[in-house]
């Protein structure tokens, strides 16, 4: 009997620890699985509704039609108005690719479905719907070709915002593709080398080089005890390794200002040591950088691994944006806006709107701040640096006739090729209407020289044509 009684427990036990297993990978599943099947673009249920319903339009900040569908024997055909343009915004929808961005995204919203639960399910049976709801996008029509247009040639990316309320006006990221011909091209675009379907404005990670010297003076500025006056002799030597200025010259006498408006990397390395990898840390989280960044498109969090074990010349060469440091444009022109606005980080916007078929406004993303990156004080004593930066500095090609702009330039060492060139910025200095940041990926050249005029004409665009 003892043994019988041993055996029905060792089969009870395995039979718990089974139970107790399977309970616990459903309820993992659940929690951390669940919404990234779900969303991944080849899930089959994202498709079931696709026969019978008639896929919401999306169109700009204006009305202007940028994607819609129409009947197409038993299903429904979709049509891309302006081929290549809207390829990392509004993505595709192809039964055999399946889907990507804010098709993705937003396919729930542009099919007028409801999140799947029995109650919705039997809801969609009873009373399904047949025609989808619009969406109503930030982006301006115009202002998105004019970006391209500039951008046209090169790799790269450039975002442009409006600092107070986080609406994007244009994201553009090239190489792109054309998601109208996508059954024809997918072979040549998954193989190119170039990465077209990278929405290098999310997801391209890039070193900043000198634009993130706005946070390494940030960090300055709320450190109160630091000596803000420096030396340069154009070169400084950290653990055995000479750091050099640009073209090897010395600036001389420098304070906070002058070092930001000529870009003097020794006085940044020197200061950066003195501040600290963790206060600069610090600020860097403020402004979203190791963050999740909340948004209508899948983002890579910019990087600075400042809790990580960090030697002096990596903390130097942090402080002027290489080393270890990476950022998205988004990110920098997230950052942009809010030495802009305040201080104040506003959630990044791109669907404006939710319209249903009858017309009537369903969703709207609101304006919210999700961070208090530095204080209206500090903010705006580095948007006097940078409007200086414009006026007599390395930003000067960003100059606009009769409106004060706010700027800084970045020429960042690539470890896999040419240098990259920055610029981020906003205009008017006084009260934004647009922040912008260019990113030219492999450009051999510097920031000011390549990528201020960009921003400038970008700038000018802008503040001519968005009401």
């Amino acid at each position: 009997m003892n043994k019988e009684i041993k055996r029905i427990i060792v089969v009870l036990t395995a039979i718990c620890i089974l139970f107790i297993s399977l309970v616990a990978y459903l309820s993992y599943f659940q929690i951390f699985k669940a919404e990234s099947i779900k969303m991944n673009s080849y899930n089959k249920r994202l498709w079931i509704n696709e026969e019978r319903i008639l896929r919401g339009s999306i169109i700009d900040r204006n009305g202007k039609i940028l994607a819609y569908s129409e009947k197409a024997g038993e299903g429904y055909s979709r049509y891309y108005n302006y081929g290549n343009l809207y390829s990392h915004i509004i993505g595709y929808s192809y039964r055999e690719y399946g889907k990507a961005g804010l098709e993705l995204k937003y396919n729930n919203a542009l099919l007028n479905i409801n999140e799947s639960t029995p109650l919705n399910e039997l809801k969609n049976i009873v009373a399904p719907s047949t025609e989808g709801n619009t969406l109503k996008l930030t982006i301006d029509h115009h202002l998105q070709e004019y970006t391209r247009n500039q951008l046209k040639g090169r790799k790269g990316s450039i975002v442009t915002m409006n600092p107070k309320t986080g609406e994007i006006y244009s994201m553009v990221s090239l190489p792109d593709f054309n998601p109208s011909t996508l059954r024809e091209n997918w072979r040549d675009i998954v193989e190119d080398v170039d990465s077209p379907f990278l929405n290098r404005a999310t997801s391209g990670l890039y070193v900043p080089g000198s634009v993130f010297k706005v946070l390494t003076t940030v960090a300055a500025i709320e450190t109160t005890d630091l000596d803000r006056n420096y030396e340069c002799t154009g070169s400084t030597t950290i653990d055995g390794y000479t750091l050099k200025d640009y073209g090897g010259k010395g600036h001389g006498r420098l304070n906070l200002e002058e070092a930001l408006v000529k870009s003097c990397n020794t006085y940044f390395a020197d200061k950066g040591l003195a501040i600290g990898k963790d206060k600069l840390g610090e600020v860097a989280d403020r402004f979203m950088i190791n963050q999740e960044i909340p948004f209508d498109l899948p983002t890579k969090k910019s990087t600075f691994p400042y809790k990580e074990k960090m030697g002096k010349t990596d903390i130097a060469a942090a402080s002027i944006g290489q080393g270890k440091v990476l950022v998205t444009p988004l990110n920098m022109a997230m950052i942009a806006s809010a030495i802009g606005n305040k201080g104040e980080i506003v959630k990044p916007i791109l669907v404006k709107e939710v319209i249903s078929p009858q017309g009537k406004v369903i969703k709207i993303n609101e304006v919210r701040v999700i961070s208090k990156a530095t204080s209206i004080f500090t903010a705006n004593e580095v948007k006097n640096m940078m409007v200086e930066s414009v006026k007599r500095g390395t930003s000067s090609k960003a100059a606009i006739k009769n409106i004060r702009v706010a700027g800084k330039t970045g020429t960042a060492q690539n470890p896999s090729g040419k240098d990259h060139a920055w610029f981020i910025g906003f205009a008017p200095a006084d009260d934004p209407k647009i922040a912008i940041a260019v990113v030219l990926e492999e450009e051999g050249s510097t920031g000011g020289a390549a990528a201020a005029p960009l921003a400038r004409n970008i700038i000018i665009e802008a503040l001519n044509t968005i009401e």
